[in-house]
């Protein structure tokens, strides 16, 4: 072919590909694919070349699905879970230099205060349990609960330290969790993205969209992000004036041009698009129907504390019990707004860690009890916590103690809890020291909840592998051990 004829036939093609009368397809990134556009439901289901077929584990994995509560930005373990009388009695005096010698702060310099437990705690559940009066309704699901008191990660800035927690490496570049999940497992639902992200907050986390990508995985096991307010995914309904036979029309025209490239150059992306393309068109019956709460029972929004209409935790919380209801194998709720430094009264551990609590703790809790009294709870995992903890100390920046009571990022020790999907309820697995600076025991690592989270889902974490630059990539990469003092 003549080069100016290859450039204008690529760029034809590169228009057709790319326009689409304002298809959903345009906003959703890279899904699922593999049928037609039938709109039959089991299309891809039944298609053992589909990348998105669902496939069986290694072994049989006690979970099918997985929801991910991330509060971006760390919540303070010391105010919410880690009960510390001695750092109540040390509350004002200076810190002990061997908490500071040889340690790296995000901005904590010269000698701060230790700074006591704002909360109170009580016990709760036959496990006895210790939880803060922060989160008066997880009390009620204490023996729900498998706590990890000492998580440790090597990372104390806010967007590596969440690259780590969800992509095993504080690089960009590596497949998230939620990517591996649907490389590995494919999804039970043709018509719904396998992988699906709910933020809330008002922000997305520090790190960006690279905690829900698909890294050198082929970017259809991507996350994709939906909304909890107006059309789950933009541009996801017809424009004015196209009907669905038209919709169907053109996105047949597009398939086949892109059809053809993929035939010419073998780009297995190029088949990922055709797969979007179709999956927006099948999203239209479904996802709607999925994403909308509004019909939901009066004791369902009630439970929740949802607010339709709105974009909020609650709400999200409730798409992600319909999501798994439906056969999304893995739902990532984000929160932003869990950072208490102590520089403004939202970010205190007294006044900004009690809202962000009163704004999750209810739909924390429902969503435990909803997914349980649906007989959900045992084949789906939940699991709650940041990207690192916080101080027993005051933060202090340039030896200044902040206007409010804050505390600085802590790597060494901090409190993650799971439940449902073949985990133990009602233990605690860990312990720090008398003020919570570090593990004496119980202690793992960011890769061993990855660990954890892939063994209850059927798969080896060791040999769940993808060939990359030369070599064969895991989540884990070279680390990580299954807890099994927490699993069923």
């Amino acid at each position: 072919m003549h080069p100016f004829a290859q450039i204008h036939h690529s760029t034809r093609r590169h228009f057709l590909r790319q326009c689409g009368f304002g298809l959903g397809a345009l906003a959703l990134g890279g899904l699922t694919g593999g049928c037609n556009l039938s709109g039959e439901k089991t299309s891809v289901l039944t298609d053992p070349t589909s990348p998105l077929a669902p496939r069986p584990p290694v072994f049989p994995g006690k979970a099918k699905a997985v929801i991910y509560l991330h509060m971006a930005g760390a919540p303070s373990q010391l105010e919410l879970f880690d009960f510390k009388p001695e750092l109540a009695r040390l509350d004002g005096q200076d810190c002990p230099p061997s908490l500071l010698e040889g340690k790296k702060f995000a901005f904590i310099r010269g000698t701060p205060k230790m700074l006591g437990p704002q909360a109170s705690f009580s016990q709760h559940g036959q496990s006895g349990a210790w939880i803060s009066n922060y989160l008066p309704h997880l009390q009620s699901a204490a023996d729900e609960l498998a706590f990890l008191k000492a998580v440790h990660t090597d990372q104390f800035n806010h967007a590596p330290a969440q690259l780590l927690m969800h992509t095993g490496s504080a690089r960009l570049g590596r497949p998230s969790i939620g990517s591996w999940v649907t490389y590995g497992l494919g999804t039970e639902n043709a018509n719904l993205p396998g992988f699906v992200v709910l933020t809330s907050g008002g922000n997305n986390p520090d790190a960006g969209k690279s905690v829900w990508g698909s890294g050198f995985l082929p970017s259809v096991y991507q996350g994709v992000q939906c909304r909890s307010a107006g059309d789950p995914v933009l541009f996801l309904n017809n424009p004015e004036g196209i009907s669905g036979d038209i919709r169907k029309a053109s996105i047949e025209a597009i398939n086949e041009a892109n059809e053809l490239a993929r035939q010419e150059t073998g780009d297995p992306e190029t088949a990922t698009r055709i797969a979007q393309y179709e999956l927006a068109y099948r999203m239209q019956i479904e996802a709607p129907e999925v994403m909308n709460i509004d019909n939901e029972p009066t004791y369902i929004h009630e439970l929740y504390g949802t607010q339709p209409g709105k974009a909020c935790f609650a709400n999200n919380a409730l798409l992600a019990r319909k999501l798994v209801e439906k056969g999304v194998r893995f739902v990532q709720l984000f929160d932003w707004g869990w950072d208490t430094h102590g520089t403004g009264a939202d970010l205190a551990v007294d006044i900004g860690l009690v809202n962000k609590c009163r704004e999750t703790d209810r739909a924390v809790t429902a969503l435990l009890l909803d997914l349980k009294q649906r007989g959900l709870l045992e084949e789906t995992l939940v699991v709650w916590g940041g990207e690192f903890g916080r101080t027993p100390m005051m933060e202090n920046r340039n030896g200044l103690e902040m206007p409010f009571k804050g505390r600085d990022h802590h790597t060494e020790a901090f409190t993650m809890w799971m439940a449902g999907g073949g985990i133990k309820g009602g233990v605690t697995h860990g312990e720090t020291d008398q003020v919570g600076f570090s593990a004496i025991s119980g202690k793992v690592s960011v890769f061993d909840i990855q660990a954890t989270i892939l063994n209850q889902l059927g798969f080896d974490h060791e040999k769940f592998t993808f060939p990359f630059q030369g070599r064969s990539f895991r989540l884990t990469d070279v680390s990580g051990n299954v807890i099994r003092e927490i699993v069923a």
